[in-house]
Parts: C-alpha cells; sequence; structure tokens
C-alpha cells in the first residue's frame, strides 16, 4: 500500500513540477508583452509631449506597475543627476539593477538595453524612427516565444508525467 502511496505522489509531483514550467513560460511571455507595452508608453510620451527623457520617466513611472514603476522612477533620478556623461550607460545600469528581479534571458535584456541607445539620440525624428524599429523586434521576439509557448507547454507536461512514470519504475 505505502508504495502505491508513493508512486502516486511521485507522479502527481513531477506532473506539478511540468505544469509549472509551463506556467513559467507563459509568465515570462506576459513580461515581455508588458515590457512592450513601457517601451510604447515612452515612445508616446516622447512623441506627444516633446518632454525630456527624465520628465518622460517619470510620467510613464506613474502608469506601469512595479517593478517597472521604480525602475523608471530611478531612471529619471539618474538621469536628473548626470552622473554619467553617456544616457546608455546610466540605462542599462539601471536595467542590470532593478529588472533584475524579471529574471530576463541574456538576449532580451541585450535587445532592452538597446532601445537606450536609440533614446539617447538628439534628433526626434531619428529617435522616433529608432524607437519604431525596436519596437518592431520587440514584437518578432514576442511573437517567436508566443509560437513556441504551447508545444513548450507540451513538452513540460509530457516531460512531467513521463519522467513521474520512468522514477516509480526505477524505484519499484
Amino acid at each position: 500500500m505505502q508504495r502505491v502511496v508513493g508512486s502516486i505522489l511521485i507522479i502527481i509531483a513531477t506532473t506539478g513540477a511540468g505544469y509549472m514550467y509551463g506556467a513559467e513560460l507563459s509568465r515570462y511571455l506576459e513580461k515581455m508583452r508588458y515590457l512592450r507595452y513601457v517601451a510604447g508608453l515612452i515612445r508616446g510620451e516622447m512623441e506627444y509631449t516633446c518632454a525630456p527623457l527624465p520628465e518622460v520617466f517619470r510620467e510613464t513611472g506613474r502608469r506601469v506597475k512595479e517593478p517597472y514603476a521604480s525602475w523608471l522612477r530611478h531612471l529619471a533620478e539618474e538621469t536628473d543627476r548626470r552622473e554619467e556623461s553617456a544616457f546608455a550607460r546610466i540605462w542599462n545600469r539601471s536595467i542590470d539593477r532593478d529588472l533584475k528581479e524579471l529574471g530576463m534571458k541574456s538576449e532580451h535584456s541585450i535587445l532592452l538595453k538597446e532601445m537606450g541607445t536609440f533614446l539617447g539620440q538628439i534628433d526626434r525624428e531619428t529617435s522616433d524612427r529608432s524607437m519604431q524599429l525596436y519596437m518592431n523586434r520587440m514584437d518578432l521576439e514576442i511573437e517567436k516565444l508566443r509560437e513556441g509557448l504551447a508545444s513548450r507547454k507540451k513538452i513540460g507536461n509530457c516531460l512531467g508525467v513521463m519522467g513521474g512514470i520512468f522514477l516509480v519504475v526505477v524505484l519499484l
């Protein structure tokens, strides 16, 4: 009887692990979509208000959820202080410090850091075109993630169940 109960618990646990893997993939996709939304807000704020970057970050930070809001507030403060000469350095450092908890993959972190080079440009028209290019790249990355999501979730669920059955067979 104990073996049967133990076997069932092992299968339930590994199935749960597979399900959690799929849920984490879905959460990651939502984080990327929200980053795209934040970038769109920044672009819109720059385009319609023509305000300086610190003000754009403050206003956008008021309209987004945590940890993005605190990231944008810190970024506005650091940009106001102008301790660094290059805006891209301030941008990169703030991403590394404030958005670390998002657990972004390195290629997505690099993509987000590239946005800082677009924002630091003086010419509004060039900056707007660069932001549009960045937004298109974000859309492509999100689409790639979305396309692979269903199959990866199925694989995670199947591996969870099959791994549990394998473990039960090995232990019995």
